[in-house]
This record gives C-alpha cells, structure tokens and sequence, in this order.
C-alpha cells in the first residue's frame, strides 16, 4: 500500500492516541438513514506549517475515530485539520454547503449518495491503485464505482441477515418454508410471541423486505449493458415482481403471521433481545441490543423460498468522499487514498462503531476477536449493492406502501400496478 505521510512511528503515536480516544459505540441503524449540520468542531488541529486546511466531515461515531489520525495527519502535512460532528440530513447538508461554498473537504457518508452526489458536481473520482482497489471485497469496489469510475473510498460493509436465538432454534433454517414452520411450532408452544421479527410497519419497509421479495423473484430495476440499474426499466410492476408481492402477502398477517405491521423499526430488535421471537432479519446495529439479551445466538443469510431465487439482501458501504469544491483537494485525495486505506484506521472506526470493515486485512484481524463481523460478511457477499443512482429515491415509499398492503391481505397485482405508476410519475418513464 502507498504510504507517502504515515511511517512506523506515526502509527504508534496515532494508534496511542486511538487508545484514549476511542469507546465502543453500540447500535443505529443501517447508514442508509439521513444523518446533519455541523453542531461544532471535535477536532484535531496541528500546527498550520506549511499552511492550509484540511476540513473533514463526519457523524459522531467516526469523530473519535478520526481524531487522532487526522492530528497525525495534520502534523506529518503541516497543515490544519478539523473534523466537524453531523448528525442530522448529513447528505443534504453536504450538497448545500457544497453549492455555497461552504462545505468540507472530505465527506463520510453511504455509497448510495454517490448518484446524487455526481449529478450534483459535490464529489471527485478517488484514485485509488490497482493494489488498493485489490485490497477490498469486489462488493465494496463494485459499490463506490459509478458510471465506471471509483467515488470513494470504502471503510466498512454492511447488510442484513437472519439473527437466530439458538436457545430456541438450534438449527439454521435451510428456507423461508423452515423458518416459518420453527416459528409458528414455537409460538404454538407458548415459547414466543412472533414467528418472525422483521420490520414492516404502517408503511413498509423495502430495505428490510428486500432479500424475501429477491427470493420470491421480484427485481426493482433492469440492468444497463454495463450491469447498473437502469433507471428507465423500472420491474416493481412486472410479473415476476407480482409473484414476489403475492409471496410476501402469503407470509402476511392474513397467512402465515410471519411478517405484521405492527412489528415496527422501533420494536423488533427488543422483541428480539426479549425472547419473544426466535428469528430476526437486522444487521450489525443490532448486535449491541442482542448481545444484552443473555442468551446465544448464530448470524446466517437470510434463507431462500424453497426452489426460490436467493435471498439477496442490500448491501450498503461506509465511504470517504473528496469534496469537489473543497478548497485543499489534493491532501483530501491524501487523506482519503492513503489514510482510509490503512488497516489501522479501518479497525479504529470498527472500534467506534462495529459494523464489519471493508479492508480485507482489516477484518481478518476482527474476526479474531468477533466472529460476527465474518458472519455478517458471509451473509451479504452475494448482496446487491443498494443501487446509488438518484432514482432510487423514487422507489422507497412506493415499493414500502405495496408491501405494507399485501402484508394486510391486499392484491399484489394492485398494489404492484399503484407503485409502479408513482415511481413511473416520479421519474417521468
């Protein structure tokens, strides 16, 4: 790996420094939620030698992470570096600024901004090596490349899979079929309360949904020639789509019970952790809650229909952007080449928030101490990376409305026909 500022005793001081800095954070959710404007700086300033400064923007799991690498960075570059703490509508926050002049140099945020981000002029390519490149899951590159070109650099991986209490599920389910048999046999026993805990909600929710709706053949895109959603062939109402909506309602309250909208973002992890289900479809931010819940557990990808397509779950990647009309672009492209790519840095932000590191070495070495981050890993390395074109943004609440419906009892071709004509409206197809 390039290294042109960080020696063998900068990572000492740094990683000194993390050792007093840093405290394990648990939960949140998926980093698909929107996160803020700057509310202050937390951050490392060394003296401005050479002159300059390099402004970081990041959420407060990563701004104790960040803060000693970015000291030694500041140090060994001469230069001033800030990291500033957001912690709400962080990738709106970032474009305004960016348009105003006002913005960061580097911006830490999810892959899926990428499209919006392009469309908008706020990011650069990154330039990552070859060697570097080669140094992250092919998942993780495929993620931050848009239009052919790398936009970020990945720090950490994450996705959905089935959690299981193997106190009352010894064995993982071969199929959805298994899982809801063990559910309603243990509900039917008195031993839990749902047979399932997987949140749908009021309204939906296609990010949690997603691996059964793949495995029921449902597609929300087709595919451009280079294999990216393509934008103008929305699937959600397509046939096969409409099969996968009549899987979801058999699975539905008026079916199996095993999906409900009263099982909610806010109530099936500690359903969970309370034993009141034995099956929960979340990810890493939920481990923290589930591990307090004092009994043992297993991660596995979330099975497939029985003679269905793969469950594949959304995969999303923690990244570093280089701010376009950031005003130090070339130590941000510094920064985030040679910083964000080293092993150290990547096990510091584990550290701080655990979801599992993007950096192939960088989880060998977790894993050593936390078979989750692996379990996890294995689950999604045959995901879908959640697509970052900006019109993905028009099938959320659509695609969440028809589940929701079908989940109820409702027609899975209606529902299907209703979402496809307002995602269609929306992106004028």
């Amino acid at each position: 790996m390039r290294k042109r500022a960080l020696g063998a005793a900068a990572h000492v001081a740094a990683l000194s420094a993390l050792a007093m800095a840093v405290s394990a954070c648990g939960g949140g959710e998926p980093a698909a939620a929107p996160s803020s404007a700057p509310t202050g700086s937390s951050g490392a300033t060394a003296p401005a030698a050479q002159g300059g400064k390099l402004v970081i923007w990041a959420d407060p799991n990563r701004v104790k992470a960040l803060k000693p690498f970015a000291e030694q960075f500041g140090t060994e570059n001469g230069v001033t570096v800030e990291v500033k703490e957001i912690s709400k509508d962080n990738q709106q926050v970032f474009l305004t600024a960016s348009q105003q002049g006002s913005g960061p140099d580097i911006m830490v945020g999810a892959h899926d901004w990428i499209g919006n981000l392009v469309q908008n002029g706020a990011i650069d390519p990154v330039n990552l090596t070859e060697e570097q490149k080669a140094a992250f899951p092919e998942i993780a590159m495929k993620a931050v490349t848009f239009n052919g070109q790398v936009y970020a650099a990945p720090y950490a991986v994450e996705n959905i899979a089935l959690i299981r209490n193997t106190e009352l599920a010894p064995d993982a389910p071969a199929t959805l079929e298994d899982l809801v048999a063990k559910g309603k046999q243990l509900k039917a026993a008195g031993k839990v309360k749902e047979v399932l805990c997987l949140p749908v909600a009021q309204k939906g929710d296609a990010f949690h949904s997603y691996p059964i709706f793949a495995s029921g053949g449902g597609a929300l895109f087709g595919a451009t020639a280079t294999g990216d959603p393509d934008a103008k062939k929305v699937l959600v109402g397509s046939p096969d789509s409409v099969k996968a909506f009549g899987k979801l309602k058999e699975l539905g309250e008026k079916g199996d019970g095993a999906l409900k909208t009263s099982i909610t973002n806010e109530n099936y992890i500690p359903s969970f952790a309370a034993k009141k289900c034995a099956f929960l479809v979340s990810g890493p931010w939920a481990m923290g809650d589930v591990k307090k819940g004092g009994f043992s557990y297993d991660i596995t990808p979330v099975p497939p229909f029985k003679g269905g397509k793969p469950a594949t779950p959304f995969v999303g990647v923690q990244s570093f952007f280089v701010a376009a009309k950031g005003k130090n672009k070339t130590l941000a492209q510094e920064f985030v080449t040679n910083y964000v790519t080293n092993k150290d840095v990547a096990k510091a932000l584990y550290a701080a928030d655990p979801r599992p590191p993007a950096l192939t070495a960088a989880l060998q070495e977790v894993q050593a101490t936390d078979a989750d981050a692996g379990k996890f890993m294995d689950a999604g390395k045959d995901g879908f990376p959640m697509p970052a074109i900006p019109e993905m943004a028009a099938i959320w609440e659509p695609f969440g409305i028809a589940e929701a419906s079908v989940v109820k009892g409702g027609d899975p071709a209606k529902a299907a026909a209703a979402a496809q004509k307002t995602i269609d409206g929306s992106l004028k197809n």
